[in-house]
């Protein structure tokens, strides 16, 4: 059998190495490696698979947030409504501009942020919301817009793990995670379903000054050469990098397809077991399983990671503690947050190895191991 990866990058370089290879020689030859061809090339082509108007690419999925915000004039003291069960860079990047986060709790069954609770959490200070699509299901967005509406209220998409993933609302119509919002981010790192091979972001819009100010924005804030509009950053993707992810977008649909077979075969094998409920599948939105996350009892969790371990099986926890509590997020205000499902979520979730090239004699191995604990304590 071999190594078990939670993701495993080497395998896929392998699988895709001629067209890789072909694509970064391209732009070595070129020597274009800022700002060359590539870039504009997949910005097209990302924005004709997701359906947005305009794709911006940037330097990492944390720069896409913090451009995001900027682009939208968010001022320090202004309230962003979102989930603390999410990465950090979600709301570090709006700390770091003086927004205050608020947190609202998450739906139990699919860990996204809950509409219901977003609702409790408006005041005359709240301005956006930002629905994180994690582990590769989209937030209920019908109820989000609707909810922003109302309030005229931003929505940012963080739908760095849901890179293919489709929403599919109340009347029919379907939207790519990131398309629905006035602005939409994510991230390409390695272990992403759309992935590079070092750091790389995007976002999505579909409103063309808005475009304008997030290109510019990202570029020191100019629009002309030497003549700056705005306040910017210096975010932009390599050329080499928009090589490979055109080479990884025309396998996309393939990778979330493999990942899909790889989240039944797991569906199946833990169908009996009382101790581990499976992923939740919203009526509302596809999967495309960045991750595929359990949950167990909270007493038995982290033995059962070290058994893993011990079996040579990696597992990960996303998230073991919440934002709110986190040391460098603690504050009078989050100290008195309470996110009950949030707080018991953390406790539970165990996240195994899935990518595009687990195959069955893992898969085998990996839920063996997983029952073979369960059975025994």
């Amino acid at each position: 059998m071999r190594e078990i990866h939670m993701v495993d990058l080497a395998a896929q370089y392998r699988r895709l190495k001629p067209e890789i290879d072909e694509a970064v020689f391209s732009v070595m030859e070129s020597a274009a490696y800022v700002k060359g061809p590539e870039i504009k090339i997949f910005e097209e082509e990302l924005a004709a698979y997701t359906g947005s108007e305009y794709v911006i690419s940037c330097g990492n999925g944390t720069d896409a947030l913090q451009i995001a915000y900027m682009s939208l004039g968010l001022k320090p003291g202004d309230e962003v409504i979102t989930t603390a069960f999410t990465f950090v860079a979600t709301v570090e990047t709006m700390v770091l501009l003086g927004l205050r986060p608020v947190f609202a709790d998450i739906d139990e069954h699919t860990f996204n942020i809950s509409p219901e609770e977003i609702r409790k959490k408006i005041s005359p200070a709240t301005k956006a919301i930002v629905p994180v699509h994690l582990f590769g299901q989209c937030a209920d967005m019908d109820e989000i817009l609707d909810i922003a509406g109302r309030y005229n209220l931003h929505v940012i998409e963080d739908a760095a793990q849901a890179a293919g993933a489709d929403y599919i609302f109340r009347n029919g119509k379907r939207c790519k995670a990131g398309t629905m919002g006035i602005i939409g981010t994510t991230s390409f790192f390695p272990s992403k379903n759309l992935a590079c091979c070092g750091d790389g972001g995007a976002l999505f819009t579909g409103n063309p000054g808005l475009a304008d100010k997030i290109r510019s924005i990202a570029n020191h804030g100019m629009k002309e050469r030497y003549h700056y509009d705005f306040i910017g950053v210096n975010s932009r993707l390599d050329t080499l990098q928009a090589a490979i992810l055109r080479v990884k977008l025309r396998h996309l649909d393939g990778f979330n397809d493999a990942r899909r077979r790889v989240a039944g075969a797991y569906d199946r094998a833990f169908s009996g077991c009382r101790d581990i409920k499976i992923p939740v599948r919203a009526e509302y939105s596809s999967h495309i399983f960045h991750q595929y996350t359990i949950r167990v009892p909270a007493a038995k969790r982290d033995r059962l990671r070290d058994f893993l371990k011990q079996n040579n099986i990696p597992t990960m926890v996303y998230y073991p503690v919440p934002i709110h509590r986190q040391k460098a997020y603690a504050t009078p205000l989050t100290d008195k947050v309470s996110l009950p499902v949030t707080e018991k979520i953390c406790g539970e979730v165990l996240s195994l190895p899935i990518c595009p090239e687990t195959d069955n004699e893992q898969i085998e191995y990996i839920t063996n191991k997983v029952l073979e604990f369960l059975e025994n304590n």
